[in-house]
C-alpha cells in the first residue's frame, strides 16, 4: 500500500518506524517545520524528520496546507495516510486525498481526552486506564470514527513518560494492523457520552504545592513527568519532582513539606503524605529520593523546600 506518514515528536517515531518495515511503501514524511532550539537556537529538525530522512524517506514541511501543498499532498496519489501528533490541522481537502482517508493514531481512548495533551491530562486526572485508538479522521477535533483499540492500566507512579512509551509502542502495533486490515475493519463511532478535552499543558500548572491533598499532588507531579515537570523551589533553585506515590492513609501532624520519619523521601502534604521516588536538582541528572534525602542530609522534620 502506498503510504503517507504525517507526524512531529518522538511519540510518533515508532509508528514512522513500523510502517517503513511492514513492508507497505512511505511515500513522504510530513513534519512541522524546524524550530529554533537549544541554548544557540538554531533550528533543529523534528524527531520524524531526522528519523525519515535516516530512513531515506522524502521529508516535506510546509508551514500550512493552503493551495499548493494541499495540491503536492494529493498528486503522491497514496491509498493511506498515517498521522500521528502532527501539529497542524489538515483540511478536508488533504483529509480526502489518501483513497482510504486518513487515519490518526490518538493516544487516549476515545471519546475522553481529544485534545493535544492526552497522556498528560489521564494522569493528571487519576484515570486507572488509558489507550491507543486508531481513527478515521474528519474535519472535528479527534471526532472521528474508531477502527481499533486498545486498553493499558495506569498504576499510581506511572508518569507521563512511562505511558507515553508504551502507548507509543503500542501505537505503532495497532497502525500496522490497521493498515494491513483497512479494507475489512468497520469504523464505530464515538459516543456522545464522556467527551472530555485535553488542553495544551501550560508550565504554569508545573509550580508544586505541598498543601494539596496526596492524591492530587502524586498526579501532578506523575502526570507532568519528565516534562515540564513539577517543581518546588529550594536553595534558590528548582528542585524536580520526578515521580511520587501517593501515601493518603498517611497520619502525621507536621507541615505540609516536612518530611516525615521514613526510610523514603517521604513528605508530608496537606492531607497524608507523598513519597518522592525521584526527583532532580537543576544542572544535575535525575536521582532516587533516597539519594537525594542522604546526599542532602535531610531527617524528619526539615522542610523540602524553601
Amino acid at each position: 500500500m502506498r503510504l503517507i506518514f504525517v507526524g512531529t515528536p518522538d511519540f510518533a517515531v515508532p509508528v514512522l518506524d513500523a510502517m517503513h518495515e511492514s513492508g507497505h511503501h512511505v511515500l513522504a514524511a510530513y513534519s512541522q517545520p524546524p524550530r529554533p532550539a537549544g541554548r544557540g537556537k538554531q533550528d533543529r529538525r523534528s524527531s520524524v524528520h531526522a528519523r525519515a530522512e535516516a530512513l531515506g524517506v522524502e521529508v516535506r514541511t510546509p508551514t500550512s496546507f493552503k493551495g499548493e501543498a494541499a495540491q503536492d499532498f494529493a498528486a503522491l496519489d497514496a491509498d493511506l495516510a498515517i498521522v500521528v501528533a502532527y501539529g497542524l490541522i489538515l483540511p478536508q481537502a488533504v483529509l480526502d486525498a489518501p483513497r482510504h482517508g486518513c487515519l490518526n493514531v490518538h493516544a487516549s481512548l476515545l471519546p475522553r481526552w481529544r485534545g493535544a495533551a492526552p497522556i498528560h491530562r489521564a494522569v493528571m486526572a487519576g484515570d486507572d486506564r488509558t489507550g491507543i485508538c486508531i481513527m478515521a479522521m474528519e474535519a472535528g477535533l479527534d471526532t472521528g470514527p474508531v477502527l481499533l483499540r486498545e486498553a493499558t492500566d495506569i498504576a499510581p507512579t506511572d508518569t507521563t513518560g512511562d505511558l507515553h512509551d508504551r502507548l507509543s509502542a503500542m501505537g505503532a502495533r495497532l497502525a500496522v494492523q490497521a493498515v494491513d486490515r483497512i479494507a475489512r475493519l468497520s469504523p464505530v463511532a464515538q459516543p456522545e457520552d464522556g467527551v472530555t478535552y485535553a488542553a495544551k499543558i501550560d508550565k504554569s500548572e508545573a509550580e508544586a504545592d505541598f498543601a494539596w491533598d496526596a492524591v492530587t499532588l502524586a498526579r501532578q507531579i506523575n502526570g507532568l513527568s519528565p516534562f515540564p515537570g513539577a517543581w518546588v523551589a529550594r536553595d534558590g533553585a528548582r528542585l524536580k519532582l520526578l515521580r511520587a506515590m501517593p501515601l493518603p492513609e498517611a497520619e502525621t501532624s507536621a507541615a505540609p513539606g516536612t518530611l516525615l520519619d521514613a526510610d523514603g523521601l517521604v513528605v508530608a502534604t496537606g492531607s497524608g503524605a507523598v513519597e518522592l521516588l525521584e526527583v532532580q536538582q537543576a544542572g544535575r541528572g535525575p536521582v532516587s529520593g533516597v539519594a537525594f534525602r542522604n546526599g542532602a542530609r535531610l531527617g524528619p522534620g526539615d522542610p523540602l523546600a524553601g
